[in-house]
């Protein structure tokens, strides 16, 4: 009940505002945002932006993870609030099942017979031409049996997780979980 309440009140909210989502400049094919016309917190746009996303879940196995899809709508809604992308850093430390979102089309089909292929590849790939940083948990790529031959071949492994953002932290990367 709780959960159709909310719902309802976003469905209202979009239209109430007429607003629908809009493509990016720098990730066109991912990570849509809406226009947020003079907010009273105003975003730095001369700021070094160095963030770290943690990605510890999967969705619909038939679409885009939507925790690495934020990557996209994290550099798309900046580049468009003014931030230049040469002033953006973005790392994604993936693990738990999240790995599995990671593997190439042969390996994901055997793993979900119902996709004809990984929906992830496509956004990895555009992150990765944008400098985005994508790191797999060597702890929960085991646990699952993602190894380096059935993962993206742009995806780099890491000790752990854990190991990978307290690393990226020290680095002055800043944490933004889901």
């Amino acid at each position: 009940m709780k959960t159709s309440v909310f719902l309802l009140i976003i469905l209202c909210s979009f239209i109430t505002y007429g607003q629908s989502p809009e493509r990016g400049n720098v990730i066109p094919e991912f990570g849509k945002t809406f226009e947020v016309q003079n907010p009273e917190f105003a975003t730095d746009t001369t700021s070094l932006l160095k963030v770290v996303f943690d990605v510890n879940r999967s969705f619909n196995a038939e679409e885009p993870n939507k925790l690495i899809e934020t990557a996209a709508r994290f550099l798309n809604m900046h580049e468009k609030a003014g931030v230049v992308p040469s002033n953006m850093r973005v790392a994604l430390v993936i693990h738990g099942k999240a790995v599995k979102d990671v593997l190439a089309h042969t390996f994901y089909r055997e793993e979900f017979p119902s996709s004809s292929k990984n929906p992830n590849i496509s956004l990895i790939e555009a992150l990765v031409e944008n400098g985005v940083e994508l790191v797999l948990c060597g702890q929960s790529a085991a646990h699952y049996k993602v190894s380096r031959e059935k993962a993206h071949p742009q995806v780099k492994f890491a000790l752990s997780a854990m190991t990978a953002l307290v690393q990226l932290q020290n680095e002055n990367y800043r944490l933004i979980a889901f």
